[in-house]
C-alpha cells in the first residue's frame, strides 16, 4: 500500500482526477455485473473502494497544498 501511495502521489491534479472518474466508473460496472454473476474475488469492490479512498484522500492534500502556497504568493 505504501508503494500505492507514492506513485499516486507523484501524480498531477488533473491525473488523479481522471484516475478517480475512471475508478468511480469501475465500481459501478463492478456492482452491476455482480448482481447479474457471481464474481471469483468477491473482496474486488471493496478493493477498487480502498483505492479510490486513497485517490480522494492525495488529491485533496494535493489542493489544500495548492491553495497555501497560493495564499501565500
Amino acid at each position: 500500500m505504501k508503494k500505492l501511495v507514492k506513485e499516486i502521489k507523484d501524480k498531477t491534479i488533473n491525473e488523479l482526477e481522471k484516475q478517480i472518474v475512471l475508478s468511480v466508473e469501475e465500481i459501478a460496472k463492478l456492482k452491476l455485473s455482480e448482481k447479474s454473476t457471481p464474481v471469483k474475488d468477491s473482496n474486488s469492490i471493496a478493493k477498487k473502494r480502498k483505492h479510490l479512498a486513497v485517490l480522494l484522500t492525495v488529491l485533496s492534500e494535493k489542493k489544500e497544498v495548492e491553495s497555501l502556497q497560493n495564499k501565500k504568493v
